[in-house]
């Protein structure tokens, strides 16, 4: 029979997980709702059960710590600009290889699993799993077979963390994909709310979706506090020339570029070339061009009124047959039809 927790077993609670208890500053309290679940009982039969205990616990109160330090103060106001849902079978048409120059993106894996490049590392990630972008990170869900996750994303700019760069959340070498743990059904729990209130442009949604944010951020700040730093090691030759092929291609993939074209820019031979940026990234050169220019598309796709053929022009295709025979084969179907199925909603518009 689930009991609420005394201090011994808060303070348990807080050393086998990092949460909760005096530690964080988290103060827990039951707020669910009939029909959820807590510790494997439903909330109607948990609340039944504590009501037995009457006689012991008429009341019980959770109060906030006021000297607790405040995250978000000053100028450093978080802007909500977008909460978007991937069911399981949208990894079939996956949202390819791009970068975000002006927010940053936070991905909960709420089912599944499944393979990401983020910057130029692969992960394995699955349920439970938080991903974190900063401004600039390219990200790509690896395509395989079976490998299927159903995600929240969440988008916020106007960050101005103490030391960091505009719009990033977290440092460069704090790492960037984070589990959870106890505060995934939590975070879960922000998301869905969120979304339900901007996909039904209720009233003031907006508004609430603002305070829900911020809550969801701080969770995402204290998982990643409460995890070890990854081990940064030393770039070896092999990995420096890799970036520098990144860095060339993320700065120039809108041109019309060749294998032999990067390979003179860089003045290494196309095979020594091609060799280490497979290694460190598991895509060949042109592999990697094609999907920023796919990523990028889909982008304009989502974002712009542009024309197909303007976006294929733009992003450095001399043909718009060539431009639709790359975009399906690696998003899984026509530009056209991509647009009008990923669907955008907008409070106001």
């Amino acid at each position: 029979m689930a009991k609420y927790s005394n201090r011994k077993q808060q303070r348990e609670r807080t050393d086998e997980t990092g949460f909760g208890g005096e530690e964080p500053g988290f103060v827990t309290a039951d707020t669910r709702h009939a029909g959820q679940r807590v510790n494997g009982n439903p909330v109607s039969e948990r609340n039944s059960a504590m009501s037995e205990q009457g006689n012991r616990e008429l009341q019980v109160q959770c109060f906030v710590k006021h000297d607790a330090e405040q995250i978000f103060t000053g100028d450093n106001v978080p802007r909500l600009l977008y909460v978007s849902r991937q069911r399981l079978d949208a990894s079939r048409h996956p949202r390819v290889m791009h970068a975000h120059d002006d927010y940053t993106e936070v991905v909960l894996i709420t089912e599944g699993e499944s393979s990401y490049l983020v910057d130029h590392r692969q992960y394995a990630v699955k349920k439970g799993d938080l991903l974190v972008y900063n401004p600039g990170i390219v990200h790509d869900e690896v395509a395989a077979e079976g490998a299927e996750v159903e995600t929240w994303c969440v988008a916020v700019g106007g960050l101005r963390m103490p030391g960091l760069p505009e719009n990033a959340l977290l440092p460069a070498d704090k790492g960037c994909v984070f589990r959870a743990d106890v505060l995934f059904e939590e975070m879960d729990g922000l998301c869905g709310i969120m979304f339900q209130l901007l996909s039904g442009q209720f009233a003031g949604a907006a508004t609430y979706s603002h305070g829900l944010m911020l809550s969801f951020l701080s969770m995402a700040l204290a998982v990643a506090e409460h995890q070890d730093s990854p081990l940064i090691e030393s770039e070896e030759e092999e990995s420096i020339l890799g970036n520098r092929v990144k860095r060339y291609i993320d700065a120039n993939f809108r041109e019309p570029l060749t294998l032999q074209m990067i390979a003179d820019a860089l003045n290494v031979s196309t095979y020594y070339m091609s060799h280490v940026f497979k290694d460190m990234c598991g895509y060949a050169p042109m592999t990697y061009l094609q999907k920023r220019r796919i990523g990028e598309a889909q982008t304009l796709l989502i974002h712009t009124k542009k024309s197909i053929s303007e976006i294929a022009y733009s992003l450095g295709y001399d043909a718009q047959s060539h431009f639709n025979q790359q975009f399906s084969r690696h998003v899984g179907m026509a530009p056209g039809e991509f647009r009008r199925q990923y669907v955008v909603s907008r409070e106001g518009k």
